[in-house]
C-alpha cells in the first residue's frame, strides 16, 4: 500500500471513530465542554464523521477528496487555535497538529 493511501485511510478511519465517539463518549463530552464547544458536540461529530466518509469516497472521486481534505484541514487548524486559546500543552495539541498536517498532505496530493 502506498504512503498517500495509508495516510488517507488513517485519517478517514480516525475521523469516523472520533465522529462516532463524539455522540456517545463521556470523555468526549467533557473534552467538548473543556474546549468551550459543548453545545456543538453533535454538529462537530457529524462533520468529523462526514469528513471521514468524504475521504473514503474521495478515493474514487478526486473532487470530493479535495473538498473533504480541505474542510478537515480547516477544521483542524481551528482546533489548534482553540487549544492555544485555552492554553493546552503542546502534548495536548499534538493530535490536532498531526491531523492538520495529514489532511494538508491529502489536500496537496489531491491537487497534484
Amino acid at each position: 500500500m502506498d504512503l498517500n493511501l495509508s495516510i488517507l485511510l488513517f485519517s478517514a478511519i480516525s475521523f469516523l471513530f472520533y465522529g462516532i465517539t463524539s455522540f456517545f463518549s463521556k470523555r468526549m463530552l467533557s473534552e467538548y465542554a473543556r474546549w468551550g464547544y459543548k453545545d456543538y458536540r453533535i454538529l462537530l461529530g457529524c462533520l468529523q464523521f462526514l469528513g471521514g466518509i468524504g475521504l473514503l469516497v474521495g478515493i474514487v472521486n478526486s473532487t470530493l477528496l479535495t473538498v473533504a481534505s480541505f474542510l478537515l484541514t480547516f477544521m483542524m487548524i481551528t482546533a489548534v487555535f482553540v487549544r492555544i486559546k485555552i492554553k493546552d500543552s503542546i502534548t495536548q495539541m499534538f493530535p490536532a497538529i498531526l491531523y492538520t498536517v495529514l489532511n494538508f498532505i491529502i489536500l496537496y496530493n489531491s491537487m497534484a
